[in-house]
Parts: structure tokens; sequence; C-alpha cells
């Protein structure tokens, strides 16, 4: 019996595994909004009445891609912006960690990406509710350092909100420097005459590129850190327009990326 129960739901992980996988790739060419659920089932060679046994709508399919990407993420953070080693090796540590995800996850980074700020609500919530959680703990990160002495648990925040933001901003480098090689590959592959390889040699030197240029960013973060206006005397009030604990994405009052 416990057989029978195990190779079904290792089936019920299959079908799951290949809706998800099936929206992803037609994600790559279309938004959410625009994703049907004949669409997915069919490219994931399944009857559409499957797809209610494990998502409730596309939409729930689109939180669950959600979680995909960034979920994993979260043990990893503290790591990135922890107190261990100077600044320059902690930027170092946080531009790799955002590398090497784009590199595992391509797909799915692209989706959060693009539907940050797209057409469907339930998605867009779920990235902010999970930059909100980043935002959270890389400020209690940061106030474990002995630079964040005297400041306030908004000001904390603040800043968290610039380093998360910055490390978007980042994936979205890498991931268009990814696209770009791509593309130039795609064409070698296709032009009628030979063409210079792109190879690995041009695939390293681009993300040096990019990770120099996202180090500089952060750099700036960190150097903007050290003169922030001394509060501890009096504790001081946040600035008119900090952003607030639920607004991650944009701020409450229209903060923009950092960068």
């Amino acid at each position: 019996m416990s057989h029978t129960l195990g190779t079904r739901q290792a089936q019920k992980q299959r079908t799951r595994r290949a809706l998800l996988d099936a929206a992803l790739e037609l994600l790559e060419e279309q938004s959410l909004g625009s994703l049907g659920l004949r669409e997915v089932t069919r490219a994931a060679g399944i009857a559409p009445t499957a797809f209610y046994r494990h998502f409730r709508s596309v939409e729930d399919l689109g939180v669950a891609l959600v979680g995909e990407a960034l979920e994993g993420l979260h043990p990893l953070i503290g790591t990135a912006v922890s107190t261990t080693g100077d600044a320059e090796e902690r930027i170092a540590r946080a531009v790799e960690l955002v590398a090497a995800h784009v590199d595992r996850y391509p797909a799915h980074m692209r989706f959060v990406v693009r539907e940050r700020h797209g057409g469907v609500r339930a998605v867009r919530e779920a990235i902010r509710e999970q930059l909100a959680r980043f935002t959270e703990e890389v400020a209690r990160t940061l106030a474990e350092d002995p630079v964040s002495a005297g400041w306030s648990a908004d000001d904390l925040l603040m800043l968290a909100q610039l380093y998360v933001e910055q490390m978007i901003a980042t994936g979205c480098l890498f991931l268009e420097s990814l696209e770009s090689l791509e593309a130039m590959e795609s064409l070698e592959a296709t032009a009628p005459s030979p063409v210079p390889a792109t190879g690995s040699g041009e695939r390293a030197r681009t993300r040096e590129r990019v990770a120099s240029t996202a180090a500089r960013r952060l750099r700036l973060i960190s150097i903007g850190r050290l003169h922030w206006p001394d509060r501890r005397a009096g504790g001081g009030t946040p600035d008119e327009g900090a952003p607030g604990r639920g607004t991650p994405c944009t701020g409450a009052t229209g903060t923009g990326t950092a960068g």
C-alpha cells in the first residue's frame, strides 16, 4: 500500500513539475496575464482537468513560480551581507550570489523581473512579499554590524531596501548580458559565412564587466552609509518619504531603485 502511495505521489510531483516547466517555457515569449490554462496543459502533455489537482488557476501557478525563483535565496542572504570580512568581501559575496542564482534559474528570474510590475495582482503581491522578507532579513543582519550602532530601525530598513533593490538591478544586468550572449551565439550559428565565435572567453569577460559595475554600485551605497547623518544623539525621526515595511519594491512614497 505504501509503495502504491509513493508511486502516486511521485507521479503527482512529476505532473506538477511538467506544468511549471511548460509554463516557464511559454512565459519566455508572453506575459502571465496572456497565458491560457489549455496552453500550459497542452505543452505539458496532460489533460486540462488534471491542472486543477495541482493549481487553482494560472495565477496560482505563477505564485508557485515566484516561490521557486526566490525562496531558495533566503538562507543565503544573511551570508552574503553578514559582518564577516571587510566591505569589499561582502560586496563580492553579494554579487556572486546574484550571478550564481541567475545562472541557475534564468527563466525564473526573467519571469520575476517582468511580472514584478505586471498585470497579475497575485503574482505582484507574491513578489512584493518575498522582497519584503529579504529587506527585513538584510536589515537584521545590518543591525549586527558595529557601523550601524545608533541607527534607527527605519533607517536600517531604508538601507536594507537600497541593498535589495540594487541586488535586483544586478540580477537584471546579468540577465541582459546572458541574453545578449545567447543572441550573439544564435547569430553565429545561423550566419551564412563563418563569424568569430563568442566562446567561453567572451562569456567570462562579459560576466566580469557586469560584476564590476554591480560592485561599484554597491560600493557607492556602502560609502554613503558611512556618511549618513548621525542620529545617535536624539534617535531622530525617519526622513519624510522614507519607505515603509510594506513597500520593498518601489517605496511607500515613490522611492526609486538604487543605483
